[in-house]
């Protein structure tokens, strides 16, 4: 009964404490952190102590699997250079650096406990940093490598401790070192690439949702547990197999199985990531307790913390500005300086680092005192690092991903999926096909897009478009049919079975309805689109960026029908003013298909995007 109102705790505290840090705008795992370190000192409450087992075989798997399934492999590849010398080299250097200072300054400690101690705080925890990330608008890219490097990172910091402990009991030579290592990383991988390819032949026979996600649950498992059991890396493991399922995701699942996924994975790791940051601070009294028996002074213990925490960092610091130094110098990176500095200070220690120095044998030097230091690490790099890291980012002046860029982009994307599925159609209907069902498909592909198209432009409060006003009134015709059948469900005579199919089909429509975040909201310069969208496109290489309109501020057509539109787009090769595709007219269109001039920007304030009608790229 104990231990099932300790976990009702855990998760009551976990989500108020997220809930209230989140209309506070704080971070929510800097917020735990603080709440766990005061709930420790209240007696009988919580007393959970963190244990290796718990960590490293019961949470870190789901974790891993949960985030590296969310992970691009386009992405992870395209940044393979700074996150192998983030996850690899760093720890390396984070290792032998804070091991030398522990064996300096740790009274009584021998040379192997020193670098254990190093293995232990080496490997950063991105999830606070990129929680804070997220919330001040960080860069994508540098988000994307701290989630590589702590997907990875945790296995070579855990080879680098077992190297270490193993040191403590017996000498161990460099041959073996290195043997070590290739066995953890080359078995990890490979059982990873066995574990996803296994489960991917399974996944392929299973359809119902229920079942394949039952399947992702035991996934980050059926990879781990064979990988420790030939002494190769269980982390290593977990992360192939999830970047690999993720990645095959859209072939091996159906729809349903991958939201299901999607939605559960979501739920798993809210709780597990916030859960952790909790336990981390209510460790902090068992730690004082243990080190009590230390015969050190408080001045002595005060010391080797600051000063490990001070090697720690720094440590990050010089090897990201030196390996970028470097790099640069020989011409085979392309992030600067500011991005280099954000990543140093972005070096905040998780659960990872005090589980690992649990892992240390009892009869290792300055045990308490070790796992004292690594508690010390983790609470003040998140906590400092964590609340000025906004502060660095918004100095500094690094771009943040821009809601209108994304929207432009994605009505793009969905414009040449639509046409794609357009072309389709025109192949596989048959003559008999009732012509208003082919027409009720070919608006269909088109609603999507031009809903898209929709969100740039002037807001909703100055001109509601056409998709907005479908979803204002179908919203509330909605609302109405979800009270009819609330009410035929409370007045009888209908099986609950069919009343609750009802209802789902209500709110799976009601959920594709949701309004996507307002992009006309932006503020600052005019949105363009990149520069590599345009591809090779001579069309929109060849193309003035602006032109003299002809009829300024109006369409043509629109105006000579008396008709109106919702956005405009003016032709660059005569000045053509016409009406998007949203509109009644789609004059800009009927420009392009009526005299062939291939490339048109648009004419709403705030926006310097160009399109290509013939190639249908953004430039």
């Amino acid at each position: 009964m104990h231990a099932a109102l300790n976990l009702l705790a855990l998760v009551a505290v976990v989500g108020f404490v997220s809930a209230f840090a989140g209309r506070m705008r704080w971070s929510a795992p800097l917020a735990l952190v603080v709440v766990g370190i005061g709930l420790s000192f209240v007696p009988h409450f919580l007393d959970l102590v963190l244990t290796p087992q718990v960590v490293l075989v019961g949470l870190l798997p789901p974790l891993l699997y949960a985030a590296a399934i969310r992970t691009s492999l386009v992405d992870f590849r395209a940044n393979r250079l700074p996150i192998g010398l983030l996850s690899v080299g760093l720890v390396a250097f984070s290792t032998i650096a804070v091991g030398a200072v522990a064996y300096w300054i740790v009274p009584g400690i021998s040379l192997a406990a020193a670098f254990a101690l190093g293995a232990v705080v080496a490997p950063p925890d991105a999830v606070a940093a990129t929680a804070v990330g997220r919330q001040v608008g960080m860069p994508r890219r540098i988000l994307t490598i701290l989630e590589g490097e702590s997907l990875v990172n945790d296995g070579t910091a855990l080879v680098a401790l077992n190297t270490a402990i193993a040191a403590i009991g017996a000498s161990i030579t460099p041959l073996e070192v290195g043997w070590d290592f290739l066995r953890a990383a080359g078995g990890g991988v490979a059982v990873g690439l066995a574990a996803a390819f296994v489960l991917a032949q399974i996944r392929k026979r299973i359809t119902d949702p229920v079942l394949d996600t039952t399947l992702s649950f035991a996934a980050p498992y059926v990879a781990f547990l064979p990988a420790e059991e030939i002494k190769a890396s269980g982390v290593l493991a977990v992360v192939v197999t999830g970047l690999v399922l993720g990645h095959r995701a859209p072939q091996l699942q159906t729809a349903s199985s991958r939201i299901s996924e999607n939605v559960n994975w979501r739920t798993v790791q809210f709780l597990l990531e916030n859960v952790v940051f909790l336990l981390i601070g209510l460790q902090i009294r068992f730690l004082l307790d243990a080190v009590r028996r230390e015969e050190l002074s408080v001045r002595t213990i005060v010391a080797v913390c600051a000063v490990t925490l001070a090697a720690t960092v720094l440590a990050r610091i010089a090897w990201v500005l030196g390996s970028t130094g470097v790099l640069r110098a020989l011409r085979v990176v392309n992030w600067g300086w500011r991005e280099a500095t954000v990543i140093s200070w972005a070096g905040m220690r998780g659960v990872v680092t005090l589980a690992a120095a649990f892992l240390l044998p009892t009869d290792t030097p300055r045990r308490e005192l070790l796992a004292l230091v690594a508690f010390v690490v983790v609470a003040a790099t998140l906590l400092v690092q964590g609340l000025t890291l906004p502060a660095l980012v918004r100095r500094l002046r690094l771009p943040a991903p821009s809601a209108a860029e994304d929207a432009l982009q994605a009505a793009a994307l969905v414009t040449a999926a639509a046409r794609d599925g357009l072309t389709a159609l025109e192949l596989a209907q048959r003559p008999e096909d009732p012509p208003e069902v082919l027409r009720s498909l070919r608006e269909r592909a088109t609603r999507r897009s031009d809903q898209l198209w929709e969100q740039l432009g002037r807001p909703d409060d100055e001109l509601e478009p056409p998709t907005a006003a479908y979803r204002r009134l179908r919203m509330q015709m909605l609302a109405a049919e979800r009270s009819s059948l609330l009410r035929a469900r409370d007045r009888g005579g209908y099986d609950d079975q069919v009343l609750r199919a009802a209802l789902t089909a209500v709110d799976v429509e009601e959920s594709m309805l949701d309004r996507v975040d307002e992009a006309a909201a932006r503020i600052g310069d005019d949105l363009v689109a990149r520069p590599s969208l345009a591809g090779d496109c001579e069309h929109l290489h060849r193309a003035p960026t602006v032109a003299q309109p002809r009829t300024p501020g109006a369409c043509e057509e629109c105006l000579r029908d008396g008709t109106t539109w919702v956005h405009l787009r003016l032709c660059l090769a005569c000045g053509h003013v016409g009406c998007c595709d949203s509109s009644v007219g789609r004059h800009a269109t009927g420009h392009f298909r009526g005299i062939g001039h291939p490339v048109m920007r648009s004419a709403e304030p705030g926006e310097a995007w160009r399109w290509c009608f013939i190639d249908e790229l953004l430039g």
